[in-house]
């Protein structure tokens, strides 16, 4: 007898059904694509309805604020700040801008802590079709003075936190443009300063004509978003008005609608945070901000708020689930959390303890030309990539083979790629929409030529190199492994940063695993070390060595056990909630350079002993 779903699927019609059952018959996963092409279909429609509309993220704020000018769109620090009246600011800040006389597309830097002025200045700056600069507020000295030269903006504004005073007055005499500095309502604020309370409590609020825009196109550029900068000085990724629009649609995945309330804590000079946003303004919602991330207040925020979806980045749940239990951790009224970087380690116990409906991790990058979405609930997997979706995808994406030695992808004996099978790690590609003739980041030809890989499958074809390690299960999921780099080789073998650190958070008295490969003198490829974070409240014991020793020998390959120990105090993490592996690895494990405890394994004794620098000399001549 058929189930009741086939009934159902018999039940559209003769042929229709029966071709559509002998699909799943022949593919038991199409099923999560259809799941995924359904929500995808919204997205992507009402995504070109815009386009042809040439309905922008400031034309989508504009509506709402027409429509709805009374209703909420931030709540921060308790305070309600309505569509009107973010528009009335954002109107002020576009007079101002507009006396500068700057060209169609020209840059201006802000550098704002997460408060209402960020996002009222930038939309004021939208207004007028100008291109802007998300400086990092923890960015000092050179880099700093880079970021700014690099976005090749024209004028720069400063938020009033006495930090980013601090930052700026430090380097204002290499900087040779105006600075505006919020803080002060005085006109005088220094020879090197402009007052920017001073003009904002002057300016008029008086609308811009929208047809100041008319000059714009898909490829303008909207926002320049600073990459992290471990690999080298800081590089404005271009986020331009057609990818702009694109992110306003991604929050659809979690079914966000006018009246819902969305909580970010993450730097709204992040792209997570400039999603968030975007989604905002297309649909009428409301965004909950703070300032910064705070573990112990993130649910009571929650609740207080009436929060329905939530975002995170990186390790953010990891910090909330090493909370003490309470009983209020299910009591909430958010139906789904999206973000990416939930490990899977963590991910069953996050959702369970915290009563968390529904997970959305999505991949991707800031100048990346594609994004992955898991909207199926597969534990520990970032999206999809299924022949029958790549099939039909206008913008084709990939895993291809990866050569650790070289660090590129692998080429065969014709010099081109191969992509990879079922469970094999491998580097992520995808296709170059014409969106992107403008390049990844802003800068020369040779900064963009770097992500672009070339003679893929065929002479002549091009696509965006994302510099992640991931791989698919028989399901077509997808699931992140390692960043590029990150993966190492020790004894001919490739070790997984990220799957070993999953392996050693197994253990009840680890907190959190920052794992990495460091090099030893005379010895091929780079040993394993692991910087180990103790739960909160938990002493360190010496039985606790043996212990990780025991697990690492029983949860993983010998080559990838970890040589060294050191235990830290406190995670080193990015401003996005990652690891900071690049400080780690320079210090490696030098007991001279690493005040935190040392250890090294002992096969011997079947444990790990402390390392010292009278020990260090007879580790390194030992078999290891």
């Amino acid at each position: 007898m058929p189930s009741t779903k086939e009934n159902v699927l018999m039940g559209l019609g003769g042929a229709a059904g029966a071709g559509i059952l002998a699909w799943r018959t022949m593919f038991p996963w199409i099923g999560y694509d259809f799941e995924i092409m359904k929500a995808g279909k919204i997205a992507q429609n009402e995504m070109m309805a815009d386009f042809e509309k040439r309905r922008f993220v400031i034309d989508m704020f504009e509506e709402q604020v027409a429509k709805h000018p009374k209703d909420t769109m931030l709540i921060f620090e308790n305070r309600i700040y309505s569509y009107e009246l973010m528009n009335s600011q954002a109107c002020k800040v576009a007079n101002i801008a507009l006396k500068w006389g700057l060209p169609q597309g020209s840059t201006v830097a802000i550098f704002f802590e997460n408060e209402p002025d960020f996002i009222w200045t930038f939309l004021g700056l939208l207004k007028l079709g100008l291109g802007v600069a998300f400086l990092n507020i923890n960015t000092r000295s050179k880099p700093l003075v880079h970021t700014i030269k690099v976005s090749d903006a024209k004028v720069v504004i400063i938020g009033a936190a006495d930090e980013l005073h601090r930052a700026v007055d430090e380097v204002s005499g290499e900087i040779d443009i105006p600075i505006y500095l919020a803080g002060s309502t005085s006109e005088d604020v220094g020879h090197r300063y402009k007052s920017w309370d001073y003009m904002m409590l002057r300016s008029q609020d008086n609308d811009i004509c929208k047809t100041i825009r008319n000059p714009l196109t898909l490829t303008s550029p909207c926002i320049y978003i600073y990459t992290s900068g471990t690999t080298g000085l800081p590089k404005p990724a271009i986020l331009n008005i057609a990818k702009a629009v694109g992110y306003s649609k991604f929050c659809l995945f979690s079914g966000l609608k006018k009246g819902d309330i969305i909580y970010t804590t993450t730097p709204l000079y992040h792209s997570a945070a400039v999603l968030a946003m975007f989604c905002v303004m297309n649909t009428g919602a409301t965004m909950l901000l703070r300032r910064r991330f705070s573990a112990s207040h993130y649910w009571s925020d929650c609740r207080k708020y009436g929060v329905t979806v939530a975002q995170y980045i990186g390790e953010l749940c990891r910090y909330l689930l090493a909370l003490p239990e309470n009983p209020e951790d299910g009591v909430h009224n958010v139906r789904a959390m999206i973000g990416n970087g939930l490990r899977k380690d963590i991910w069953t116990d996050f959702q369970k303890r915290f009563k968390v409906p529904k997970i959305i991790e999505f991949f991707g990058a800031t100048e990346g030309t594609s994004a992955m979405v898991n909207l199926n609930g597969r534990v520990g997997a970032c999206g999809r990539i299924s022949p029958f979706l790549n099939k039909l995808a206008s913008n084709k994406v990939f895993i291809v083979k990866y050569d650790p030695d070289t660090e590129q992808p692998y080429r065969n004996k014709q010099g081109f790629c191969v992509e990879c099978k079922i469970g094999e790690p491998g580097i992520l590609i995808a296709g170059i929409p014409p969106i992107y003739a403008e390049g990844f980041y802003k800068g020369g030809k040779e900064l963009n030529e770097k992500k672009t890989l070339r003679d893929v499958f065929v002479k002549g074809d091009a696509f965006f190199c994302y510099g992640d390690l991931l791989y698919k299960d028989s399901d077509h999921f997808v699931y992140f492994q390692d960043r590029v780099g990150d993966t190492f080789r020790w004894k001919g073998e490739n070790v997984s940063t990220n799957e070993v650190a999953n392996v050693l958070t197994g253990l009840d008295f680890i907190q959190d695993a920052n794992v990495y490969g460091v090099h030893i003198p005379g010895k091929d490829g780079r040993a394993g070390m692991a910087g180990i974070l103790l739960k909160e409240g938990v002493e360190f014991r010496e039985d606790m060595l043996k212990k990780i020793y025991q697990h690492c020998q029983q949860n993983l390959p010998g080559y990838a056990w970890p040589l060294f120990l050191r235990f830290v105090k406190e995670m080193s993490l990015t401003v996005t909630y990652k690891q900071r592996k690049v400080e780690a690895v320079k210090e490696g494990f030098d007991p001279i350079k690493v005040t935190d405890p040392l250890y090294n394994i002992s096969v011997k004794d079947k444990t790990y002993v402390p390392l010292t620098s009278d020990t260090l000399p007879q580790f390194l001549q030992s078999k290891l």
